[in-house]
């Protein structure tokens, strides 16, 4: 499907009713190489976007934009304890977190209710409550956008990091994720060392998977606001990393201040604690504010701009940079 002119604001969770000079959404590999072999000879802009929850478009664009609808899952490989799916790019991530769970296999449950689609989420490695998409990904087979030609990447040519992946770094922009290669378990065990998982379930001796769906699901609801109600993409900066000397120097200060380890050398500091703790939590400026149960979020109530959200995430960066002297990383995308 090819449409000139066409409103963005079903594509991204801010709301921003912005437009693409063109819009392709297609259906299957064969589609997508017929598009960049025939169709993207010239300097057009092209971009590529999943489920559009982690952008954040500055303006209207003048280019091509790229979806894909390529939705099928099947088994490529099964053994009495494991079972390896290829999922089509364009599956809504939580649709297949839901399938698998139905389904009694173990491993995307604590992953429940992000808000992606399959593609974006191996190039994204998202994660939550003690689960990161890499651990689960066996290969990601692409598209490269120059030659039209088909290239899989092992997990360990991906480079997964927190948050980041090849396909952001070094190639980013070079590859088109089309499947998705997830090794999952079909004799599960539930994960619930994080302690909001573990209060949610605290009156559950034997949780199943689906339990720990139904916990993930209820926890993300009671914090996380719906972008159908008010716009948003989610956790808009990444958690810092510091060294643990850093982190101690800070503690003296802040005695609060709350901790992951990394190694011994490494610590992770919430975002949300940063932030909150300079007093942006439910701090609204027009018509954009950190959202009041998660201050990582930032929301527009309506009728806000792209240029509001981003002078108030400018305003966060610095005001932490002050504080704390950490830099913010942005998780979302500037478009």
């Amino acid at each position: 499907m090819k449409k000139h002119n066409y409103s963005l604001l079903p594509h991204n969770s801010f709301g921003f009713d912005i437009e693409a000079d063109t819009f392709v959404d297609y259906s299957t590999e064969a589609e997508l190489i017929d598009f960049l072999r025939h169709n993207n000879a010239d300097d057009t802009p092209l971009l590529h976007i999943g489920g559009g929850n982690n952008l954040l478009f500055t303006g209207d664009f003048a280019g091509t934009v790229l979806h894909s609808s390529i939705k099928d899952i099947s088994v490529t490989d099964e053994t009495d304890d494991s079972i390896t799916l290829r999922v089509g790019s364009g599956v809504v991530f939580d649709d297949l977190c839901r399938y698998t769970v139905e389904h009694n296999i173990g491993g995307l449950e604590n992953l429940s209710l992000i808000p992606s689609e399959v593609g974006a989420a191996a190039i994204q490695n998202i994660g939550a409550y003690g689960t990161e998409i890499k651990d689960l990904i066996t290969k990601v087979d692409t598209i490269e956008i120059a030659t039209g030609k088909r290239r899989t990447f092992t997990a360990a040519e991906c480079m997964y990091g927190y948050r980041n992946s090849i396909f952001k770094t070094a190639l980013a922009g070079q590859y088109i994720v089309v499947y998705v290669g997830i090794c999952l378990t079909k004799n599960p065990k539930p994960n619930i060392e994080y302690a909001a998982l573990r209060n949610e379930l605290a009156d559950n001796k034997e949780p199943s998977i689906y339990d720990v769906r139904q916990a993930v699901i209820h926890i993300r609801n009671a914090k996380l606001p719906d972008p159908k109600v008010l716009g948003n993409a989610g956790s808009f900066f990444k958690n810092p990393y510091c060294t643990r000397s850093y982190y101690e120097d800070l503690r003296r200060k802040y005695c609060d201040i709350p901790h992951y380890d990394i190694s011994e050398e490494e610590v992770k500091i919430p975002a949300a604690y940063l932030i909150e703790r300079c007093g942006f939590k439910g701090i609204r400026y027009g018509n954009v504010g950190a959202y009041d149960k998660q201050p990582l979020v930032l929301v527009n109530y309506g009728g806000a701009t792209p240029d509001e959200v981003i002078a108030l995430a400018d305003n966060i960066e610095k005001s932490v940079l002050s504080e704390f002297g950490i830099s913010l990383e942005r998780e979302v995308i500037y478009v």
